[in-house]
């Protein structure tokens, strides 16, 4: 089994967790796959077989952030909801063995991805 991908979403503008933002976590070779959709939990991570390493393997990745949907169930004015939609973030596992945490933190006008710990 793989170390693993955490997923973590924070509304930064409100300092809230991103409860109910819906991801995607695929793999993308050999060929795009889907291994993980769902949304996040109250405390703004994504509970799913993933994080304990399930279906992980070397290779690229892609989470998808549907932060735009978000913001508007979370009831932002609608013209603070124009500008962000689904935002792709794409990386590398290369050690099965390492956990990889990534953090996403955002507001509704840019968002900042990273590498956590």
């Amino acid at each position: 089994m793989a170390g693993g991908i955490s997923i973590h979403g924070v509304d930064v503008a409100r300092g809230i967790a991103a409860e109910g933002l819906r991801v995607e976590l695929y793999a993308l070779t050999p060929d795009r796959r889907l291994l993980a959709d769902g949304r996040l939990g109250a405390n703004g991570q994504l509970d799913h077989p993933t994080v304990r390493g399930e279906g992980v393997e070397t290779g690229p990745h892609e989470v998808l952030f549907y932060v735009g949907d978000w913001l508007c169930a979370a009831g932002y004015p609608e013209e603070q909801t124009r500008f962000l939609d689904i935002m792709p973030f794409r990386f590398k596992v290369t050690d099965l063995d390492r956990h990889l945490h990534l953090p996403f933190k955002f507001t509704p006008f840019g968002v900042s991805l990273f590498l956590g710990v």
